[in-house]
């Protein structure tokens, strides 16, 4: 849905330049369409998942995705169909590995019985905690699932680069004004945990972003934190948050600041919310 194919066929073009696609690991999603009338529909019909990885390879220009990942659960289709029809294309080496993205715990387990679920992307981070309280974190470490946790820096929040609700402007295009987390009447509330991160981060000698980062490796091995970027500077100082260190005191004091200062409002606007999986 990203950029509806564009964004594939830009990264094709890099990645089929010299060696260049020895280099990285690639992830493409598959599930949400467009239905015509300005909006968006999920589909996870055994049809669609292989229609959907053609596209993608094409798009791609030949190239193969390592991991294939549903985007949502299609609440129509059985997980179990979807699931068979992944595995069937990673059986003829069309993707080494399969996932879901924003499931429940109990669609994981169904899912899993069908064949080995290799990842599960779910929004996690100091400012978003609900998957260790739903049992999608505790399924995935007992089922040995890798953990792909987006928007692990609340959606750019929790790096302090945002002051003011007016800094999400939706004329300029930002998605992020239209969440109800950052809309004036939740902004300031919100903002505290922001506060305390910068705190423990300038203690900690680094930037708040990357200790937010360093907490969410620290939670398990089988966390992966997938921030997105625009920037150069913003990559290479996400990924220097690796050679963060930090003791369990540390861990905990973090806990406590995100169980203390936990956000108010939905993480989705009310017309997305119906999209995700239990």
């Amino acid at each position: 849905m990203y950029g509806w194919g564009h964004n594939e066929k830009i990264i094709g073009e890099v990645l089929n330049e010299g060696d260049n696609r020895k280099k990285v690991f690639l992830i493409s999603k598959f599930g949400i369409k467009q239905d015509g009338k300005g909006g968006m529909t999920v589909d996870g019909s055994p049809q669609n998942v292989i229609d959907a990885l053609e596209q993608s390879i094409k798009d791609l220009g030949g190239l193969y995705p390592d991991a294939y990942l549903l985007h949502r659960v299609d609440k129509k289709v059985p997980i179990e169909e979807t699931v068979r029809a992944l595995d069937a294309l990673r059986k003829e080496g069309k993707t080494k590995y399969i996932g879901l993205s924003e499931c429940s715990a109990a669609t994981l387990r169904r899912a899993a019985k069908e064949a080995q679920i290799d990842f599960v992307e779910i929004e996690y981070s100091p400012f978003e905690l609900v998957m260790e309280k739903n049992g999608v974190l505790e399924a995935c470490k007992e089922l040995g699932i890798k953990v792909l946790a987006y928007s692990p820096l609340g959606r750019g929040f929790l790096t302090g680069r945002y002051k003011k609700p007016e800094d999400f402007s939706l004329a300029s295009g930002d998605f992020r004004a239209a969440f109800p987390r950052y809309t004036k009447e939740n902004f300031d509330r919100n903002y505290k945990i922001v506060e305390e991160l910068e705190r423990l981060a300038q203690k900690k000698g680094c930037k708040p972003g990357q200790l937010a980062l360093a907490w969410l490796m620290a939670q398990g091995d089988n966390i992966i934190p997938i921030p997105g970027t625009k920037s150069e500077k913003y990559l290479i100082e996400n990924f220097a948050a690796r050679e963060i260190d930090l003791s369990a005191d540390e861990v905990a004091e973090i806990r406590k600041v995100c169980e203390e200062n936990a956000p108010i409002g939905d993480r989705y606007p009310e017309s997305a919310m119906h999209t995700l999986d239990g």
